[in-house]
């Protein structure tokens, strides 16, 4: 049983979510998004907040920004590490697996039909397929970042803060920027966020001890030591394939587009699948919904030395979340219990307002600069940013409208 509590004068008893849930909700829940959260990770950090904060209510503002901070300080792919963690929280251990297994599950069988030939995006109404669902990044980003500002930068130091933070990461580009933007404004925080409120944020109890979480910590170092060693005295090729999808997993800050050159280096420079093949799979990864971390389901899946196939895919799919899956386990026990000092409250105030700054960022640069081309984009856009701000249109009924949007106006 978990519970997310609210501080006095915070929200009425009638409002507060549901005290607990169950595997079977949580999987429901993340299903719905693993269908139709298209746009990347910083779109999916969008459809949470729009799902598990203003819809169900599993947590507040400050606590799922808190969480977002937090990830973006762990390796491996951020948005499904927030992901695993909602689902630890609602649900504990079982729950988690499943948020993972349903948000994640559906990219990776569209991508291993990919690989067996069975799908494909070209021509004119494919191409307007994808640019439609950039252009839905568009709006599902200008939505998060918006909602988030008036919640997490009401005041001037903090909106101070969140500018810092963009302009640290457009100067400085990749997660070398975004970590340096967090750090930034935790110590902003420390001196000019002392006195932003009084109350404490809500407390959030994942149902995992502090025994586990040095355990799960343990288990990632001793994984990423020993699975070279094993690789080598095994001889065996998934072996081999596991201890390089994990070191993928375990190394790369930022995930998606970032681990790209590590895999291109682990699979293609060995031979196992061809360059053309691998940016076939990855442009495949870019039109379905779910973690862009799938794009391995393909590549396992393509290869050519045994094990390929589902099972190939398999290996890949769960070589490369273990290790960020195990570093939230380990992170979480240890961090709830920090964040309820003042101190850290500060600094947290801080490094929220630094998120809405690392959000802001990439809203320009990838999702706008890579969606928006002409006035009929940003028409577009700014359609589908209206339905879910002032209409409150459910996400996948944006997803359709301007999938189809899209389509049109490659047709034109």
């Amino acid at each position: 049983m978990t519970r997310t509590s609210f501080p006095p004068g915070g929200a009425d008893a009638a409002d507060r979510p549901d005290p607990g849930g169950r595997p079977s909700e949580v999987f429901r829940a993340f299903l719905k998004l693993g269908l139709t959260s298209f746009g990347g990770p910083v779109a999916h950090l969008g459809y949470f907040r729009d799902e598990f904060v203003l819809r169900r209510r599993w947590l507040d503002e400050a606590g799922y920004a808190d969480l977002v901070a937090l990830c973006q300080f762990l390796p491996g792919p951020a948005s499904s590490q927030v992901g695993f963690a909602l689902g630890l929280l609602r649900g504990g251990i079982p729950g988690a697996l499943a948020a993972w297994c349903a948000f994640t599950l559906p990219s990776a069988a569209l991508l291993v039909l990919f690989a067996a030939g069975a799908g494909a995006f070209g021509g004119v109404i494919g191409e307007g397929a994808v640019h439609g669902l950039k252009l839905v990044a568009v709006a599902v980003v200008a939505q998060a970042v918006w909602g988030m500002a008036r919640s997490l930068t009401p005041d001037r130091p903090r909106a101070a803060i969140a500018l810092a933070a963009l302009l640290v990461v457009i100067f400085a580009a990749g997660s070398t920027g975004q970590v340096a933007a967090i750090l930034a404004g935790a110590v902003l925080g420390l001196r000019f966020c002392r006195e932003a409120g009084a109350s404490v944020p809500g407390h959030l109890a994942f149902p995992v001890s502090r025994r586990a979480g040095l355990i799960a910590l343990a288990l990632f170092v001793l994984l990423l030591a020993g699975l070279p060693l094993a690789a080598a005295a095994s001889g065996q090729h998934g072996v081999a394939l596991f201890d390089v999808f994990y070191r993928a997993g375990a190394l790369v800050f930022g995930g998606g587009h970032v681990v790209l050159p590590l895999l291109e280096a682990a699979v293609v420079q060995p031979g196992w699948i061809g360059s053309g093949p691998f940016l076939a799979g990855y442009g495949a990864a870019q039109a379905v919904p779910g973690p862009l971390f799938s794009f391995v389901a393909f590549l396992g899946a393509a290869m050519a030395p045994a094990p390929a196939g589902i099972i190939g895919a398999t290996i890949c799919l769960v070589a490369i979340f273990t290790p960020g899956l195990l570093l939230v386990v380990a992170a979480l026990p240890f961090w709830n219990g920090l964040r309820g000092r003042p101190l850290a409250q500060a600094a947290m105030r801080g490094m929220n307002a630094a998120v809405v700054g690392i959000l802001g960022a990439a809203f320009y640069d990838p999702v706008w600069t890579g969606a928006v081309q002409n006035p009929r984009d940003f028409a577009v856009a700014l359609v589908g940013f209206a339905l879910l701000v002032v209409w409150k249109v459910p996400p996948w009924v944006v997803v359709l409208l301007t999938e189809a949007s899209g389509v049109a106006l490659a047709l034109l």
